[in-house]
């Protein structure tokens, strides 16, 4: 049971440090030496724990997801809060983290689609898994603003949700190299609180 506990945590290490090491310096900047070292794991170990560096990739995408999909969930669950205001919520938190942290990562995900997305079949399948669930999520408060009459109908969630998962990627590059909120404030205010609105 013990072993079982320590191999469970040593998990969660590597998995921590693989979502800073990878958002600092990349899938192909970042060895598993460097991972296991910091983390004082011998690097004959790194295959109890996972099957390879892509699969230990693979994980890492969805360890770094989670944290936001409960973030969102819980702006999406807030009583009282209809659905286009929980998103704005919690895109406006986003941008305060962003701003807070000095501009630094962007988003692991957009930075990994750059490097792996067209040569590493496992990574990619992690990547786009990742990006669904977070737009289903994006949709669920669309759809819950649809039926409250603050969010246009001829539109579809799913497009609209698409539309601003795919710009949000985009603006958070504009950030780092603008080192500003600027472009991550200008595509809330023109999707949120102006294209989708009814």
């Amino acid at each position: 049971m013990v072993r079982v506990f320590k191999k469970q945590i040593n998990r969660e290490k590597l998995l921590d440090q693989g979502v800073s090491m990878l958002m600092a310096q990349g899938y192909h900047g970042t060895g598993l030496k460097e991972i296991l070292d910091a983390v004082q794991i011998p690097k004959g170990s790194f295959y109890n724990y996972f099957g390879s560096k892509e699969v230990f990739c693979a994980e890492v995408v969805q360890h770094y997801i989670d944290p936001f999909i409960v973030q969102l969930q819980r702006h999406l669950q807030t009583p009282n809060v209809d659905g286009l205001s929980a998103l704005k919520n919690y895109f406006n938190e986003l941008i305060f983290e962003l701003e807070a942290n000095e501009f630094k990562g962007g988003c692991l995900l957009g930075n990994l689609m750059g490097e792996l997305g067209d040569n590493s079949d496992i990574c990619r399948a992690a990547l786009q898994s990742a990006v669904n669930q977070y737009q289903d999520l994006i949709k669920e408060g669309l759809l819950k603003g649809q039926q409250e009459g603050l969010v246009r109908t001829d539109l579809s969630a799913g497009s609209m949700a698409d539309l601003l998962v795919n710009t949000w990627q985009g603006v958070l590059l504009r950030m780092k190299i603008e080192k500003s909120v600027a472009p991550l404030q200008s595509c809330c205010d023109s999707l949120l609180d102006g294209y989708f609105k009814s």
